[in-house]
This record gives structure tokens, sequence and C-alpha cells, in this order.
């Protein structure tokens, strides 16, 4: 992504940022520093009215996935979702796990098997 002269001072201009249970609470706060500062960022939650709010109070720049990260189908959904906008990529989540599949591989689907085996 090119900067402009408005983009001066946007720390994570170009970066694209993912954030899990960025419907409410610190999760929608930290969505909304991470739009001001430049990036664009993908919030998940589970509930869809709920998520839909939090898109429209966030406005430009973010993008709603309906979704709960013990799922891996949603997790799936989350990576094709993601992978298909180019910058260097944020994480944000309370969930220590996928901390450690990030940045996201090839198959959420094998990770998160081989996760779960593993431990």
């Amino acid at each position: 992504m090119k900067k402009t002269p408005m983009d001066e001072g946007k720390t994570l201009q170009g970066k694209v940022a993912v954030i899990t249970g960025g419907a409410e609470g610190i999760g929608l706060a930290t969505a909304k520093l991470f739009v001001k500062e430049g990036a664009f960022v993908f919030i998940m939650g589970r509930r869809q009215r709920e998520l839909d709010e939090a898109v429209k109070a966030i406005g430009n720049n973010v993008s709603g996935i309906q979704g709960d990260i013990s799922k891996v189908d949603d997790l799936d959904r989350l990576y094709e979702t993601v992978s298909k906008v180019k910058g260097e990529s944020i994480l944000v989540s309370p969930t220590p796990v996928l901390a450690n599949l990030f940045p996201l591989r090839p198959s959420l689907r094998s990770i998160s098997t081989s996760c779960s085996t593993s431990m």
C-alpha cells in the first residue's frame, strides 16, 4: 500500500490486523485504535448482530467475520479471508494457542489437529 501525506504519523499504515473478540470491550477498543493508526482490521466474533454493530461503529477499513475460534472450520474461513489481503499481519487474541498458529500457515485444520493431539 502506497503512503500519502495524510498517512504521516499512522504507525500501522499498510498492516493487516486480526482481532478475535473484536465486537466488544478491549477487542473493539483495540480495533478502533488500529484503524485510527492506519491498519485494515478484521474483527472476529461469535454473534453477528454485535459484530455488525462493531463494524458500523468503527467505520472504514474494517471487516467483520462471524465465527468461533474454538471451531476449526471457522478458523479455516478466517484464514481464507485474511490470506487474500496483502500486508504485514498483526494478531490480537486473548487465546494463547492462536498466537502459536500465526502467521497463518497453509492449513489451520492440520495445525489445529496436530496441536490438539500433541497436548
